[in-house]
Protein backbone atom coordinates (compact mmCIF):
# COMPACT_ATOMS: atom_id res chain seq x y z
CA UNK A 1 0.00 0.00 0.00
CA UNK A 2 1.57 3.42 -0.81
CA UNK A 3 1.66 6.52 1.49
CA UNK A 4 -0.25 9.77 0.17
CA UNK A 5 2.39 11.84 0.88
CA UNK A 6 5.80 11.06 1.37
CA UNK A 7 9.13 14.09 2.49
CA UNK A 8 12.48 13.89 1.61
CA UNK A 9 14.47 16.53 4.24
CA UNK A 10 13.60 17.78 7.09
CA UNK A 11 14.63 21.54 7.61
CA UNK A 12 12.13 24.00 7.97
CA UNK A 13 10.46 23.66 4.31
CA UNK A 14 10.04 19.88 4.57
CA UNK A 15 8.69 20.01 8.35
CA UNK A 16 6.51 22.88 7.58
CA UNK A 17 5.42 20.85 4.78
CA UNK A 18 4.81 18.16 6.89
CA UNK A 19 2.70 20.16 9.44
CA UNK A 20 0.11 21.05 6.78
CA UNK A 21 0.29 17.64 5.26
CA UNK A 22 -0.60 16.42 8.42
CA UNK A 23 -3.40 18.69 9.22
CA UNK A 24 -4.93 17.96 6.61
CA UNK A 25 -5.45 14.53 7.23
CA UNK A 26 -2.51 13.06 4.74
CA UNK A 27 -0.48 11.41 7.30
CA UNK A 28 2.63 12.02 5.73
CA UNK A 29 5.65 9.98 6.22
CA UNK A 30 8.97 12.04 6.25
CA UNK A 31 12.58 10.30 5.77
CA UNK A 32 14.09 13.30 7.50
CA UNK A 33 17.53 12.25 6.94
CA UNK A 34 20.52 12.02 9.30
CA UNK A 35 21.58 15.72 9.04
CA UNK A 36 18.24 16.47 9.96
CA UNK A 37 16.99 19.70 10.80
CA UNK A 38 19.08 21.27 7.61
CA UNK A 39 21.72 24.19 7.43
CA UNK A 40 19.50 25.75 11.39
CA UNK A 41 21.49 23.05 13.06
CA UNK A 42 25.07 25.11 12.06
CA UNK A 43 23.41 28.15 13.36
CA UNK A 44 23.65 29.49 17.02
CA UNK A 45 21.55 32.17 17.40
CA UNK A 46 18.77 32.79 14.61
CA UNK A 47 17.30 36.40 15.53
CA UNK A 48 15.13 37.17 12.56
CA UNK A 49 12.39 34.08 12.45
CA UNK A 50 9.07 35.93 13.93
CA UNK A 51 7.69 34.85 16.99
CA UNK A 52 10.97 34.73 18.63
CA UNK A 53 11.95 38.22 19.97
CA UNK A 54 14.21 37.32 22.45
CA UNK A 55 15.61 35.18 19.57
CA UNK A 56 16.58 31.11 19.72
CA UNK A 57 18.78 28.90 19.44
CA UNK A 58 18.98 27.13 15.17
CA UNK A 59 18.74 23.42 16.97
CA UNK A 60 16.15 24.08 19.34
CA UNK A 61 13.95 25.72 16.62
CA UNK A 62 14.23 22.94 14.29
CA UNK A 63 13.35 20.82 17.60
CA UNK A 64 10.02 23.03 17.89
CA UNK A 65 9.02 22.41 14.13
CA UNK A 66 9.87 18.89 14.71
CA UNK A 67 7.26 18.44 17.92
CA UNK A 68 5.11 20.03 15.78
CA UNK A 69 5.12 17.92 12.70
CA UNK A 70 5.17 14.97 15.21
CA UNK A 71 2.12 15.91 17.01
CA UNK A 72 -0.35 16.18 13.97
CA UNK A 73 1.02 12.56 12.92
CA UNK A 74 3.62 12.77 11.05
CA UNK A 75 5.67 9.33 10.78
CA UNK A 76 9.62 10.07 10.81
CA UNK A 77 12.29 8.19 9.62
CA UNK A 78 15.27 8.75 10.49
CA UNK A 79 18.08 7.38 8.19
CA UNK A 80 19.01 8.89 4.51
CA UNK A 81 17.15 8.09 1.09
CA UNK A 82 19.52 6.33 -0.99
CA UNK A 83 17.58 6.07 -4.26
CA UNK A 84 14.23 7.20 -5.96
CA UNK A 85 11.98 6.24 -8.84
CA UNK A 86 10.04 8.77 -9.73
CA UNK A 87 9.41 7.20 -13.21
CA UNK A 88 5.98 6.00 -12.72
CA UNK A 89 3.27 5.97 -9.58
CA UNK A 90 3.49 5.65 -7.22
CA UNK A 91 6.89 7.04 -6.53
CA UNK A 92 9.51 4.89 -4.98
CA UNK A 93 12.02 5.34 -2.64
CA UNK A 94 14.57 3.36 -0.74
CA UNK A 95 16.09 3.95 2.66
CA UNK A 96 18.66 1.07 2.02
CA UNK A 97 16.82 -2.23 1.87
CA UNK A 98 13.74 -0.79 2.67
CA UNK A 99 11.00 0.35 0.21
CA UNK A 100 8.18 3.01 0.52
CA UNK A 101 5.49 3.71 -1.97
CA UNK A 102 3.78 7.34 -2.18
CA UNK A 103 1.48 8.97 -4.75
CA UNK A 104 3.16 12.13 -3.97
CA UNK A 105 6.45 13.49 -2.99
CA UNK A 106 7.40 16.50 -1.47
CA UNK A 107 11.67 17.20 -1.90
CA UNK A 108 13.12 19.19 0.78
CA UNK A 109 16.72 18.15 0.76
CA UNK A 110 17.87 21.57 1.03
CA UNK A 111 21.46 23.10 -0.47
CA UNK A 112 25.01 23.00 1.71
CA UNK A 113 26.65 26.18 1.93
CA UNK A 114 30.88 25.70 0.53
CA UNK A 115 33.33 25.90 2.85
CA UNK A 116 37.01 26.09 2.51
CA UNK A 117 37.84 22.91 4.28
CA UNK A 118 39.64 24.34 7.19
CA UNK A 119 39.60 22.06 10.36
CA UNK A 120 39.52 25.19 12.55
CA UNK A 121 36.81 26.93 10.13
CA UNK A 122 34.78 23.59 10.95
CA UNK A 123 35.95 23.98 14.86
CA UNK A 124 35.06 27.84 14.42
CA UNK A 125 31.73 27.53 12.76
CA UNK A 126 29.00 29.80 15.04
CA UNK A 127 31.80 31.22 16.82
CA UNK A 128 32.61 33.76 14.38
CA UNK A 129 32.67 31.57 10.88
CA UNK A 130 29.17 32.07 8.81
CA UNK A 131 28.34 31.28 5.47
CA UNK A 132 25.11 33.74 5.84
CA UNK A 133 25.59 37.59 6.56
CA UNK A 134 21.85 37.58 6.82
CA UNK A 135 21.92 35.20 9.36
CA UNK A 136 24.58 36.55 11.22
CA UNK A 137 25.94 40.28 10.39
CA UNK A 138 24.22 41.62 13.18
CA UNK A 139 26.64 40.50 15.89
CA UNK A 140 29.13 41.67 14.34
CA UNK A 141 28.52 45.28 15.27
CA UNK A 142 31.92 47.70 14.90
CA UNK A 143 33.48 44.43 14.36
CA UNK A 144 36.20 44.37 11.78
CA UNK A 145 35.18 41.40 9.27
CA UNK A 146 36.34 39.43 6.19
CA UNK A 147 34.31 38.20 3.59
CA UNK A 148 35.87 35.06 1.41
CA UNK A 149 34.63 35.28 -2.81
CA UNK A 150 34.32 37.36 -5.82
CA UNK A 151 30.50 36.40 -7.16
CA UNK A 152 27.67 38.65 -6.57
CA UNK A 153 26.97 37.03 -3.32
CA UNK A 154 30.09 38.22 -2.13
CA UNK A 155 29.53 41.13 -2.83
CA UNK A 156 25.96 41.24 -1.72
CA UNK A 157 27.37 39.76 2.08
CA UNK A 158 30.45 42.76 2.01
CA UNK A 159 27.77 45.47 1.60
CA UNK A 160 25.26 44.16 3.75
CA UNK A 161 27.72 43.49 6.27
CA UNK A 162 28.98 47.13 6.02
CA UNK A 163 25.77 48.16 7.88
CA UNK A 164 27.10 46.44 11.05
CA UNK A 165 30.70 46.18 10.93
CA UNK A 166 33.66 48.90 11.31
CA UNK A 167 35.64 47.47 8.47
CA UNK A 168 34.72 44.80 5.80
CA UNK A 169 37.72 42.86 3.80
CA UNK A 170 36.96 40.88 0.46
CA UNK A 171 39.70 38.41 0.26
CA UNK A 172 39.37 36.99 -3.56
CA UNK A 173 42.33 34.45 -4.85
CA UNK A 174 42.40 36.57 -8.20
CA UNK A 175 43.23 39.66 -9.25
CA UNK A 176 39.22 40.70 -10.46
CA UNK A 177 36.12 39.63 -8.87
CA UNK A 178 33.30 37.83 -11.33
CA UNK A 179 30.16 39.21 -9.76
CA UNK A 180 27.98 41.93 -11.98
CA UNK A 181 29.41 45.34 -12.97
CA UNK A 182 27.16 46.87 -10.56
CA UNK A 183 27.82 45.01 -7.78
CA UNK A 184 31.61 45.45 -8.01
CA UNK A 185 30.97 49.40 -8.37
CA UNK A 186 29.21 48.96 -4.89
CA UNK A 187 31.23 46.94 -3.37
CA UNK A 188 34.58 48.96 -4.16
CA UNK A 189 32.70 52.72 -3.92
CA UNK A 190 32.41 52.12 -0.05
CA UNK A 191 34.01 53.34 2.68
CA UNK A 192 34.22 50.58 4.81
CA UNK A 193 34.86 47.83 2.16
CA UNK A 194 38.54 46.60 1.03
CA UNK A 195 39.55 43.85 -1.14
CA UNK A 196 42.78 41.93 -0.23
CA UNK A 197 43.61 40.64 -4.14
CA UNK A 198 45.45 37.56 -4.91
CA UNK A 199 44.82 36.25 -1.49
CA UNK A 200 43.84 32.94 -0.16
CA UNK A 201 42.63 31.90 3.37
CA UNK A 202 45.52 29.27 4.90
CA UNK A 203 44.05 29.04 8.50
CA UNK A 204 41.68 30.82 10.94
CA UNK A 205 42.75 31.73 14.00
CA UNK A 206 41.17 31.96 17.77
CA UNK A 207 40.15 29.69 20.60
CA UNK A 208 37.09 29.65 21.68
CA UNK A 209 36.21 32.73 18.50
CA UNK A 210 37.81 34.19 15.25
CA UNK A 211 40.65 36.29 16.29
CA UNK A 212 42.46 36.63 12.66
CA UNK A 213 43.27 34.35 9.70
CA UNK A 214 46.43 33.19 8.20
CA UNK A 215 46.89 34.38 4.18
CA UNK A 216 48.86 33.71 1.55
CA UNK A 217 49.50 35.81 -1.71
CA UNK A 218 48.57 33.41 -4.57
CA UNK A 219 51.05 35.57 -6.78
CA UNK A 220 54.04 35.51 -3.99
CA UNK A 221 54.00 32.74 -1.82
CA UNK A 222 54.14 34.81 0.99
CA UNK A 223 52.32 34.37 4.36
CA UNK A 224 50.72 36.81 6.74
CA UNK A 225 48.53 37.35 9.63
CA UNK A 226 45.66 39.10 9.36
CA UNK A 227 43.90 40.35 12.70
CA UNK A 228 39.76 39.59 11.98
CA UNK A 229 36.96 39.42 14.15
CA UNK A 230 34.97 37.50 11.74
CA UNK A 231 34.73 35.30 8.93
CA UNK A 232 32.15 35.02 6.12
CA UNK A 233 32.49 32.66 3.25
CA UNK A 234 30.44 33.55 0.19
CA UNK A 235 31.74 30.80 -2.07
CA UNK A 236 28.53 29.32 -3.41
CA UNK A 237 26.19 26.65 -1.95
CA UNK A 238 25.42 23.19 -3.83
CA UNK A 239 22.04 22.09 -3.74
CA UNK A 240 21.37 18.34 -2.37
CA UNK A 241 20.12 17.18 -5.56
CA UNK A 242 22.45 14.22 -6.54
CA UNK A 243 19.31 11.78 -6.02
CA UNK A 244 17.58 13.55 -8.38
CA UNK A 245 19.77 14.11 -11.24
CA UNK A 246 18.18 11.39 -13.71
CA UNK A 247 14.50 12.11 -12.32
CA UNK A 248 13.87 15.51 -12.75
CA UNK A 249 14.93 18.77 -14.64
CA UNK A 250 17.70 20.24 -12.84
CA UNK A 251 19.15 24.18 -13.69
CA UNK A 252 22.85 24.27 -14.15
CA UNK A 253 23.31 24.49 -11.31
CA UNK A 254 21.86 21.67 -10.06
CA UNK A 255 19.04 23.43 -8.61
CA UNK A 256 15.40 21.36 -8.97
CA UNK A 257 13.42 23.85 -11.54
CA UNK A 258 9.57 24.61 -11.14
CA UNK A 259 8.58 24.22 -14.46
CA UNK A 260 4.92 25.98 -13.80
CA UNK A 261 3.45 28.73 -11.22
CA UNK A 262 3.88 26.49 -7.81
CA UNK A 263 5.91 24.13 -6.41
CA UNK A 264 5.42 21.39 -9.05
CA UNK A 265 8.77 19.82 -10.47
CA UNK A 266 8.99 18.35 -14.18
CA UNK A 267 7.26 15.25 -12.82
CA UNK A 268 3.49 15.21 -11.97
CA UNK A 269 3.10 14.58 -8.52
CA UNK A 270 6.27 15.45 -7.46
CA UNK A 271 7.00 19.08 -5.72
CA UNK A 272 10.09 20.74 -4.09
CA UNK A 273 10.67 23.37 -1.11
CA UNK A 274 12.88 25.35 0.51
CA UNK A 275 16.73 25.88 -0.33
CA UNK A 276 16.77 23.23 -2.74
CA UNK A 277 14.76 24.68 -5.46
CA UNK A 278 15.75 27.90 -4.12
CA UNK A 279 19.19 30.12 -5.08
CA UNK A 280 17.89 33.44 -4.16
CA UNK A 281 16.54 34.05 -0.92
CA UNK A 282 17.91 31.11 1.39
CA UNK A 283 16.39 32.04 4.58
CA UNK A 284 14.42 29.87 7.18
CA UNK A 285 10.94 31.82 6.71
CA UNK A 286 11.07 31.40 2.75
CA UNK A 287 11.73 27.80 3.11
CA UNK A 288 9.13 27.38 5.57
CA UNK A 289 6.92 29.74 3.65
CA UNK A 290 7.63 27.20 0.38
CA UNK A 291 7.20 23.94 2.57
CA UNK A 292 3.30 25.26 3.11
CA UNK A 293 2.96 25.52 -0.65
CA UNK A 294 4.20 22.67 -1.49
CA UNK A 295 1.86 20.43 1.03
CA UNK A 296 -1.37 22.87 -0.11
CA UNK A 297 0.07 21.66 -3.62
CA UNK A 298 0.38 18.88 -3.20
CA UNK A 299 -2.96 18.09 -1.13
CA UNK A 300 -5.29 19.47 -4.30
CA UNK A 301 -3.22 17.76 -6.51
CA UNK A 302 -4.24 14.39 -4.69
CA UNK A 303 -7.78 15.99 -4.68
CA UNK A 304 -7.83 16.19 -8.23
CA UNK A 305 -6.36 12.45 -9.05
CA UNK A 306 -9.02 11.07 -7.14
Amino acid sequence: MSERVLIIGSGPAGLTAAVYAARADLQPIMVEGMAAGGQLMLTTDVENYPGFPDGIMGPELMEQFRKQAERFGTRLVTADVTRVDFGSRPFKVWVDADEYAADSMIISTGASARWLGLENETRLRGHGVSACATCDGFFFRDVEVAVVGGGDSAMEEALFLAKFASKVTIIHRRDEFRASKIMVKRALEHEKIDVLWNTEVEDVLGESQVEGLTLRNTETDEVSEFKTGGLFLAIGHTPNTELFQEQLELDEAGYIVYPGSGTMTSVEGVFAAGDVADHTYRQAITAAGSGCMAAIDAERWLAEQE
